[in-house]
């Protein structure tokens, strides 16, 4: 098991994802601007909601990861999620995601929370590596990585087909001995 961390930066809070964030994350996740690149459809029921908030304390239970709310820390607004997925203590890695609300983008949310979400992951577990993937549409994820230190590694051509659509992935790593900013 993984305990799901509060973790607190100069301008958010990132805590358990509990219960009653589910109608904020169907409203994110079924936003289709901005689930523009990701590599599934936006959800059409708010049962899918309920569903990953129950997905959230299992990844945790089975010792997986852990999915973060990210509040405002000045008045508690919900702003959207990250996470640190497929925990592999042999391998001693795992992956990051994250997906925030399209009115706090270009607002540097993404990079504050998932370098909070790094510094707990690298410090707690014995990591090595973390590594995600981006659609190379997506130039504004891609620059939230690499001002975390990442390093795009290569590209996975064809890899997503979502609704019909065909899309590239460039894979972005980054090694403990190599990581920026805390």
């Amino acid at each position: 098991m993984i305990p799901t961390p509060t973790l607190t930066t100069d301008r958010l809070v990132l805590r358990p994802v509990e219960d009653g964030d589910a109608d904020a994350l169907f409203a994110l996740m079924s936003d289709a601007r901005v689930l523009r690149y990701w590599d599934a459809p936006p959800w059409a029921e708010r049962e899918r909601a309920d569903r990953f908030v129950a997905g959230c304390r299992q990844l945790a239970e089975e010792g997986g990861g852990a999915r973060l709310a990210v509040e405002r820390r000045a008045d508690g607004t919900f702003v959207g999620w990250c996470g640190l997925i497929d925990w592999d203590p042999g391998f001693r890695s795992a992956g990051i995601t994250f997906c925030l609300r399209e009115d706090v983008w270009g607002q540097g949310f993404a990079t504050e929370s998932s370098r909070a979400l790094l510094t707990w992951a690298y410090g707690t577990l014995d990591l090595n590596r973390v590594q995600t993937e981006v659609d190379t549409r997506n130039p504004a994820s891609a620059r939230v990585l690499e001002k975390l230190g990442f390093v795009r590694e290569g590209t996975l051509r064809e890899d997503c087909v979502v609704d019909g659509v065909v899309s590239d992935s460039w894979v972005y790593g980054l090694l403990r001995r190599d990581r920026r900013g805390g």
